[in-house]
C-alpha cells in the first residue's frame, strides 16, 4: 500500500500505535494492494479503527462469528 499524502517513517517513529491504527485503516477502507492484515493488529485495535460500517460488520462476522 502507498500513501502519497502521509509521511509514513515520520509517522512510524512520532506515534507507533496511531501509525498502526492508520495503516489498518487504510487497508481495510482503500485495499490492500497485495498486502494482508495482520489479523492479531487488527483484533488488537478493533476499538479503536475507524472503518466503514458496512465492513465493520463483515470483518465482525469473519474475525468472531457475530
Amino acid at each position: 500500500m502507498y500513501n502519497w499524502s502521509t509521511d509514513e517513517e515520520k509517522f512510524k517513529k512520532e506515534d507507533p500505535e496511531g501509525h498502526k491504527i492508520w495503516r489498518i485503516e487504510q487497508m481495510v477502507n482503500f485495499g490492500l494492494d497485495g498486502d494482508k492484515i495482520p489479523e492479531e493488529e487488527l483484533r488488537h485495535y478493533w476499538d479503536k479503527i475507524n472503518i466503514d460500517p458496512a465492513r465493520r460488520k463483515l470483518l465482525n462476522l469473519i474475525l468472531y462469528g457475530e
